[in-house]
């Protein structure tokens, strides 16, 4: 019997100790300031007011997640470059920042969260299969990228291209390069970086700069009313485009048909992934716990009302986990870019 209470007090001790030592375990970081930073893609003012309701959401969900944030900063780069910049330095904690700012500077930055947005209706990486007459739609789920598409017109050259298209046969570069072609700048994702990488990935290394007809577009409107003046053969640009000038395609640009019937797709880009939830590898405060709860946060901040208004300034509907390796085609892009400039 002694020795039967003696091992109970030893067992009853050693699970005092063990609540203890979970007790210990479970109690909250501490950390004074986390600073999240935001790329300039409207004006600076807008987002600092947009985005004041973040700090006190983002201080109560970390909180929950065992880490008591005293305060939250939020700057505005005075440009992209300057948000990385500033996370690479380990001044900025957090950034909000775009998958070709990560890239630039993924050697101090780690992607965390991609956003997400609506899908289409159609999301084939076979050209044709957007080709049906039919309006692309919004869709009921969310995804991390977009596609970009290269639409040929009603010109003569451009119905000669998607005939080929529809009838399930390859276009050559001959028969490309023999269209005039509508582009956007050449920092623009899908009015000009994917289409290169495309072309690219097909013929040789081609890219748009050498198609010998390139005109380049002040905006995505003026590249459309191109295309339904037969100025132009083939635009370039992103996959709900089309479904942007539909109703200027009939009005002010003067077409008979509708743009679902008058245009067709004979190229479907890589995916052009979104923005990124990113943390500074330098940053004093980061740790691997800490990453998990930010990431986790803003997944939380995004399924909420309030948080949906907050990340709504960026278009922003959702996040989803991301890997560096989503962000392989962006890597392409800035290849694409450094060997233009040079």
């Amino acid at each position: 019997m002694k020795k039967f209470l003696a091992l109970l007090g030893l067992t009853s001790l050693l699970v005092s100790n063990t609540a203890l030592s979970t007790v210990s375990a479970q109690e909250p970081t501490e950390i004074d300031q986390l600073t999240v930073a935001f790329v300039p893609s409207r004006d600076p003012e807008e987002i600092i007011t947009a985005t004041e309701p973040l700090k006190q959401l983002l201080i109560d969900e970390l909180a929950e997640l065992g880490f008591n944030v005293g305060n939250v900063e939020i700057t505005v780069g005075t440009n992209y470059e300057a948000v990385g910049e500033a996370m690479a330095a380990g001044t900025a904690d957090v950034g909000l920042i775009p998958g070709g700012t990560y890239v630039l500077f993924d050697e101090d930055v780690e992607v965390l969260l991609t956003s997400t947005r609506a899908g289409l209706s159609k999301d084939s990486e076979n050209p044709a299969d957007w080709n049906d007459g039919l309006p692309t739609e919004t869709g009921d789920q969310q995804v991390t990228y977009y596609k970009g598409l290269i639409i040929a017109g009603p010109s003569e050259k451009g119905q000669e291209l998607a005939a080929k298209v529809n009838n399930g046969e390859e276009l050559t570069w001959e028969d490309l390069d023999s269209a005039n072609w509508s582009v956007m700048s050449s920092s623009s994702s899908s009015g000009y970086i994917y289409p290169s990488i495309w072309l690219s990935q097909r013929y040789d290394g081609k890219m748009v700069s050498d198609l010998s007809t390139i005109v380049q577009a002040e905006s995505y409107a003026s590249s459309i009313a191109r295309l339904a003046a037969e100025q132009v053969d083939i635009v370039v640009g992103f996959a709900d485009l089309r479904r942007d000038y539909a109703e200027d395609w009939e009005g002010d640009m003067g077409r008979e048909a509708s743009i679902w019937e008058e245009t067709n797709v004979i190229g479907v880009t890589p995916n052009v992934y979104n923005d990124t939830v990113s943390v500074s590898l330098n940053s004093e405060v980061m740790t691997d716990e800490l990453k998990e709860a930010i990431a986790q946060a803003f997944i939380n901040i995004s399924e909420t009302e309030a948080g949906l208004e907050v990340i709504s300034i960026y278009s922003h509907e959702g996040y989803q986990r991301a890997t560096s390796e989503d962000y392989d085609n962006e890597r392409e892009a800035q290849r694409i870019l450094r060997e233009q400039a040079e």
